[in-house]
């Protein structure tokens, strides 16, 4: 194809395209503006839609005259636009985290590079073209890089893929019928520095828009904010830039549309606009006040939404306003399960609405500037932002030198044009609080050289770059406002908190690597960024799943991830591991970070009293807008509640409260207060009545036992070979002595167990077992079985029978992994009494779990239990969960991960039944606690599984009572699961009953 080599020469970024500028579409009037629909300007006119399409496997096979105005198009593809060209059947659909899935020879791609031409035609009005002298094309987000012909001309060239790209077309149009022609290529120079991990998309994936503008215009409007006199003074520069002479005219109103103050001026190329305004109200992501300033010129109206907001450091502390702030903060790809990166505005919206619902107040746009209008949401609902430059070369530490692309001064262009398409587009956003030199892209001289311009052109807000971390101590990081680490060790936060000659404040910009069952260490981690004030908070890696919806073979959905489309090379499932599912259900990890960065916390004072204390942990905002809903439970039932409307409590503050309420000093039974916090207004995002959190407390009764004395059937006891029979009333239980275990079970001649009970160690890996799985498999964990040394009846009377097995459980090849001694007591009500005490190998990796599993006939499907609940716990995920009784069923028990794993476990459960829909079934009865698991999937079924669709559900209900289970963490990406959550006891001891039970009974 006869078209210059843009997509390999550094020297090159743009041919044709405008300067950046702040992000804005004229109106015709306030009204129109205020509506904020592009749709409704008579200067907006969309190119979205269908166009014409041909997709080639390399660029070579693209013929010379597909942009010609004659070219016939008819029998080429339909194609939406904005879309990503892979998720409508074009092209390798790929995932790949660290690795270039090209070979790595900056700044040359592959010589097969795939491209797709676009073709359509579009009219433009005689009214257009009259009134208006500068025509403008803009198109919003394209990947990788583009050529534009319309009406057979030349236009120009752009790259540099999430970010807008605009040109001036006034003398390449006309009224009437045009043909604009796009031909955009997956790889070029740029995708070196587009290494982000994620689906590797290509295509018209934004949106594409035609701009009548007047000859005589403004052409970009920078809004400077500065204050006086603690905050009581505001001042906004309104710096404008023209292209000829415009008289220029502002209005800045409230939010409510009065007329604050009016400024104007003729402005030739380059002037401004001045407006103070006495007792502003500041913007924050509490309250998110944003004043309306209204810019005329000709017959176009502007309207740059302004937020009054100031980011600063003081003593090594961030803050906003005036006031120290904690960055509560998630990391956010743009993704859709079907659309890929092309994301409707709808999409946008749910996202952020949830965000606000789990207390999340930051989103760093990993890793890449998101669509415009993401950043108009933010400002309208309260976000921070930590905007990023759409850069990452995170391929080339695999290459040698992950610092190959920084430090070459003939990639400076490249980087340069980043960093300023970022901050001119955005810099009038109130929302962004720190701007990103990019991610993962090693550091050296074009880095520092972006940071330098960026405090030349923008010093209202800090910049961070996490890729300076390794080079502390460096010169090089003078020009970062904040330290960056990602999934740092507890100890290095620690150290940084405690450390008086650091003076930068530390931005965890990834941490709790959300993926699968996790991350269990949110309480770790916000306990330190709590204690020192030079701990300024993260962002959880990150808010969804970036799986894909797909069908398999005979048409059932499921959701893919990397390699499930022959992809090579992929990094699998590691893009599945978000907060959210990519339908946006929330995963449990996300009820723990919301629990964790409440902005209320309550304590107890005196329970006896009924004191508890309650904190705002807002920082602008008093708790007026929130209710206290009080309930007393006695055993998990409801026995007394009310209500506290008046929590006039400000930013900071504590109130000590006392709730009426009277319980026994001594009772058989369990008290508990349960405290909620709920909204008394509807908020955009949530209804009247909305949980913002909770907290439960153990009033800590003191327990008597009761006094009722239990008169026990007698028992009979038979032998049949190996098989010990054991009969009573209405019970009959049957225990293999070879075997060391039970194999019937059994009440009114209902059985309640479908093979023999078996000790179990054994959990499917978690994703942040990724590493420990290693050595539990070199372990043998995942093929352990019992062996029983002895079994013996140490007692047998009419009352009960003891039975004392003596038993190891181990893995092929290697030395057992632990042994013990378990003493079995069945007594004359059919009750069951494990008491097991066990000895682990020393200087073995820590055990996935530790307990009974026993599979339960078909048709038990309703599981009751008192614990932790309502959904899945365990020892450092639980903090979303309540001591309570719960109801439900096997399958809901089940926490369908999109890559089967360990999931569903009840923490700390005192007692459970699990039965028919009659009640027939077992009680478990912890002695203390145990950990509860009901499905019909075996931990060997998961492990195998790579899909759900893989799994086939059981008849049967496996049910696991564990003494303990290793913890979750986020180790998947982040440090080392912390000791205090490891199962690394050497010694134990396990009790717990079985009671085969009626619903009667």
């Amino acid at each position: 194809m006869n078209i210059k080599k843009y997509w390999e020469d550094l020297s090159v970024v743009h041919v044709n395209r405008e300067d950046s500028r702040a992000y804005y579409v004229p109106y015709e009037d306030q009204q129109s503006a205020l509506c904020n629909n592009r749709g409704g300007s008579p200067f907006y006119q969309t190119l979205n839609g269908s166009w014409k399409f041909q997709y080639h496997s390399s660029i070579k096979a693209v013929g010379d005259d597909f942009y010609d105005k004659d070219t016939n198009v008819n029998d080429w593809d339909d194609l939406i636009v904005p879309s990503c060209w892979q998720v409508k059947g074009y092209d390798q659909m790929q995932y790949s985290n660290v690795n270039y899935p090209f070979p790595c020879d900056p700044p040359f791609v592959p010589n097969e590079n795939p491209a797709g031409v676009y073709v359509r035609d579009f009219n433009i009005s005689d009214k257009w073209i009259e009134d208006k002298k500068a025509d403008f094309i803009v198109f919003e987000g394209v990947n990788s890089c583009f050529y534009l012909w319309i009406n057979g001309e030349f236009v120009g060239y752009s790259q540099g893929s999430r970010m807008p790209a605009e040109f001036d077309i006034s003398s390449f149009v006309h009224a009437g019928k045009n043909k604009i022609a796009v031909l955009v290529l997956k790889w070029c120079d740029g995708s070196y520095l587009e290494d982000q991990d994620a689906w590797r998309y290509t295509g018209i994936f934004r949106d594409v828009y035609l701009l009548a503008r007047d000859e005589a215009r403004i052409k970009d409007v920078f809004v400077r904010r500065d204050f006086r006199n603690d905050f009581n003074i505001a001042l906004l520069n309104c710096e404008i830039e023209t292209v000829g002479t415009c008289e220029v005219k502002a209005e800045l109103k409230s939010s409510n549309g009065l007329i604050l103050l009016k400024s104007q001026a003729t402005i030739s190329g380059k002037g401004s606009l001045q407006f103070e305004i006495s007792n502003p109200t500041l913007w924050n992501a509490e309250l998110p006040y944003l004043y309306q300033l209204f810019i005329y010129s000709g017959d176009e109206v502007i309207l740059i939404n302004t937020g009054l907001v100031k980011t600063e450091v003081k003593d090594g502390v961030f803050i906003i306003n005036g006031k120290a702030i904690k960055l509560k903060g998630v990391n956010r790809h743009d993704s859709h399960p079907e659309l890929g990166q092309s994301i409707p505005i709808k999409h946008m919206i749910k996202d952020l609405m949830m965000m606000k619902c789990h207390n999340v107040n930051t989103i760093r746009t990993s890793h890449y500037p998101n669509d415009p209008r993401f950043l108009d949401l933010c400002d309208k609902y309260g976000f921070y932002v930590v905007d990023e430059a759409d850069l990452e070369c995170h391929g080339v530490s695999n290459a040698g030198d992950y610092h190959m692309l920084t430090k070459n001064p003939a990639w400076g262009i490249s980087f340069m044009d980043r960093v300023v398409r970022l901050v001119e587009r955005d810099k009038n956003h109130a929302c962004i609080v720190m701007w990103s030199l990019g991610n993962e892209s090693g550091y050296d001289i074009n880095h520092i050289e972006m940071a330098k311009w960026i405090k030349s052109r923008d010093n209202l807000r800090l910049i961070h770059y996490e890729g300076a971390s390794d080079r502390n101590g460096n010169k090089y990081i003078d020009c970062l406002d904040v330290y960056s680490r990602m999934y740092p060790p507890l100890e290095d936060m620690i150290k940084h908190g405690e450390d008086k000659d650091i003076t930068k404040p530390l931005f965890i910009c990834e941490y709790s690597h959300a993926m699968g069952n996790g991350p269990g260490d949110f309480k770790d981690y916000w306990d330190v960024i709590n204690k020192y004030s030079k701990l300024m908070g993260g962002c959880v890696w990150e808010w969804c799943d970036h799986g894909i919806t797909t069908t398999t073979d005979n048409g059932q959905e499921f959701i893919a991830y990397g390699g499930d489309f022959g992809d090579k090379p992929n990094d699998g499932n590691f893009c599945i591991d978000g907060l959210v599912y990519p339908d946006r259900r929330p995963h449990t990890g996300l009820l723990d970070l919301k629990k964790i960065i409440a902005p209320i916390k309550i304590e107890a004072d005196n329970l006896g009293i009924g004191s508890i204390k309650v904190t705002n942990l807002f920082d602008f905002i008093d708790l007026s807008n929130v209710s206290l809903v009080w309930k007393i439970e006695k055993d998990g039932e409801n026995i007394s509640e009310g209500e506290i409307n008046d929590l006039l409590i400000n930013p900071q503050e504590t109130v000590t409260f006392k709730i009426p309420y009277t319980i026994p000093t001594e009772s058989e039974s369990e008290y508990f207060l349960n405290i909620s916090c709920v909204q008394k207004c509807d908020y955009t995002w949530a209804k009247k009545g909305y949980e913002i959190t909770f907290e439960q407390f153990d009033l800590k009764v003191k327990q008597i036992d009761s006094k009722q004395d239990k008169s026990l059937p007698s028992i009979k006891t038979s032998q049949e070979g190996y098989l010990l029979i054991v009969e009573g009333f209405d019970f009959k239980h049957v225990f293999d002595m070879y075997d060391g275990s039970f194999v019937k079970i059994s009440k009114n001649n209902v059985d309640m167990i479908c093979s023999k009970v078996k000790f179990n160690v054994w959990r499917a890996p978690t994703d942040n077992d990724r590493n420990i799985k290693l050595q539990w498999i070199e372990e043998g964990y995942n093929t352990a079985k019992t062996h029983v040394y002895e079994a013996s009846i140490v007692k047998s009377d009419e009352e009960s029978v003891q039975i004392v097995v003596d038993f190891s459980v181990g893995g092929v090849i290697v030395l057992p992994i632990l042994r013990g001694r378990a003493t079995w007591i069945i007594d004359g009500a059919g009750e069951i009494t494990l008491d097991l005490k066990a000895k682990v190998r020393a200087e073995i990796a820590a055990l996935p779990r530790f307990g009974l599993q026993l599979a339960m006939p078909e048709g038990n499907e309703m599981v009751e239990y008192f614990g932790y609940g309502p959904h899945e716990s365990y020892v450092d995920k639980c903090l979303s969960v309540k001591v309570g009784k719960y109801a439900s069923t096997v399958d809901d028990m089940f926490e369908n991960y999109v890559k089967p794993q360990e999931n569903g476990s009840r923490y700390q459960t005192e007692w459970a039944i699990v039965s028919n829909e009659h009640g027939m079934g077992l009680k478990f009865i912890g002695c203390p606690e145990f950990s509860l698991n009901a499905a019909h999937y075996t931990p060997e079924d998961l492990t195998a599984a790579l899909h759900p669709y893989e799994l086939i559900k059981r008849k049967e209900t496996i049910v696991n009572i564990d003494y303990k289970l290793n913890g979750i963490g986020s180790n998947s990406c982040g440090p080392q699961l912390l000791p205090k959550y490891r199962f690394d006891e050497k010694e134990f001891e396990f009790k717990v009953k079985i009671l085969p039970v009626f619903s009667e009974d």
